[in-house]
């Protein structure tokens, strides 16, 4: 028999996994064209909850990575949109996406590379 001591408690959370998930649902509600706009908020809210856990390590820098992009990027889509009444937004929410695409991309790369984003 062995004397191993089974930990009490909750087990500790793989950050790699949640970061796998938050990227991953960031991507659903980017690529679904807004429609399932509640996965984007579902990963904020993910991160926001579990950003004390991650401080310190690696994946704080892809929390922090993702909030930027989401943030930054929801300033971006707001003045586009406001510019669509003068019809030059458009220009602006193409080149949003794409670069929120761009910058998902690059983190998920670099999560998978187990290193920062740069």
């Amino acid at each position: 028999m062995s004397n191993e001591q089974i930990p009490e408690g909750k087990p500790p959370i793989d950050l790699r996994t949640l970061t796998q998930v938050a990227y991953g649902l960031f991507a659903i509600g980017l690529l679904s064209g807004g429609m399932f706009g509640i996965a984007t908020i579902a990963a904020m809210v993910l991160l926001y909850l579990k950003r004390p856990e991650a401080a310190g390590t690696v994946y704080a820098s892809h929390f922090d990575w993702l909030m930027q992009t989401f943030w930054w990027g929801l300033l971006a889509l707001v003045i586009s949109g406001i510019a669509t009444y003068i019809y030059i937004g458009w220009v602006g929410v193409v080149a949003t996406g794409v670069w929120i695409l761009y910058r998902l991309v690059k983190g998920w790369l670099a999560l998978l590379e187990w290193r920062a984003p740069s």
